[in-house]
């Protein structure tokens, strides 16, 4: 089967299209035939890290048939249609543990159901798991107009926050983002952030921020959380290092969350997995979650598309297409 695989080098990853024994499903796994992968950032981060060690497969995110169900498999059979998280999935073909897996909806596309898991189970464990949202409750999301923080946007709006707050460098992607559940938008090019969001929550600041941006926003979020406010940060485009003005931290009683899934358990792993798809699969059955596609390629066409990722002028998510 075809592949994309990171060879190690001393000076970062080479990213190839490779051909590879198809993989077998053991006992309590499931083999799965891809027909389309999401891409993500971290994926051309992980290639440029690898350095040393052994040939790796990429991908976190897919959506195909079922292909071979293992032995002790309960719930699954050959032919469902499945969308997953999991390592080594942009390949013809991948192993999955059936808990990863999520039921696709009816006249659901490969190319819509590959965008889902890996921003929308991200989004819900940052927002509803880590973020403790409750109806009623303001959010803020910074570097809007990435997977994740467009997942976290809808996740936000379905389940009941007001206002949803979104920022940007960018006034054509805040225009846009409107559509998918963004009462406030705010250009942080021009745009005062603290300002903008008492403005908006009657001078009582954000309950929840879900954060992507890091360092350069750290104090303003600081200072846009109300009294019991949580910043959950996922990633860190802008800088890893920040300041802390603790008289904040200490006087709002605030809470600072840092998740991600490179120190997660398996099971931990599993478990986002399952929430996320007890509270968003109905969502997504109803038709009332938008899953924006910027672009897709052939999986054949790796290159060009993570060159276009990194241009950064995307808004929503970049598929790659395996049959």
């Amino acid at each position: 089967m075809k592949a994309i695989r990171v060879v190690p080098g001393p000076e970062g990853g080479k990213v190839e299209v490779q051909d590879i024994p198809v993989p077998v499903a053991g006992p309590g796994q499931v083999l799965v035939r891809v027909r389309a992968s999401g891409l993500n950032r971290g994926e051309i981060n992980q290639a440029k890290e690898l350095r040393t060690g052994n040939t790796i497969t990429t991908g976190v995110e897919f959506a195909g048939e079922v292909a071979e169900v293992g032995e002790g498999v309960h719930g699954w059979r050959k032919g469902d249609r499945v969308m997953g998280h999991g390592k080594g999935c942009q390949a013809e073909y991948v192993v999955s543990n059936p808990m990863a897996l999520i039921a696709v909806p009816d006249g659901m596309s490969w190319i819509d159901a590959a965008a889902f898991p890996n921003v929308f189970i991200t989004a819900h464990d940052a927002l509803v798991t880590n973020g403790q949202l409750k109806p009623g409750e303001s959010v803020l999301v910074n570097g809007a107009s990435g997977g994740v923080a467009m997942a976290t946007i809808q996740i936000a709006s379905l389940m009941g926050a007001r206002p949803v707050i979104a920022s940007s460098r960018s006034a054509a992607k805040l225009d846009k983002l409107s559509q998918y559940g963004v009462d406030v938008g705010i250009d942080s090019s021009k745009d005062d952030q603290v300002e903008a969001v008492m403005a908006a929550t009657d001078n009582k600041g954000v309950d929840v921020i879900i954060d992507t941006v890091g360092g350069p926003v750290f104090e303003a979020n600081m200072k846009s959380l109300a009294v019991k406010g949580r910043l959950v940060n996922i990633a860190r485009l802008g800088s890893a290092t920040a300041q802390i003005d603790l008289a904040q931290l200490w006087l709002k009683r605030l809470q600072l969350i840092g998740v991600t899934f490179r120190t997660r358990t398996e099971q931990e792993r599993l478990d986002c997995i399952q929430a996320c798809a007890r509270d968003m699969l109905p969502f997504l059955r109803a038709g009332r979650v938008r899953l924006p596609i910027d672009r897709t390629f052939a999986m054949t066409d790796i290159h060009a598309a993570h060159a276009y990722m990194k241009q950064d002028q995307h808004v929503g998510k970049i598929v790659l297409l395996v049959d």
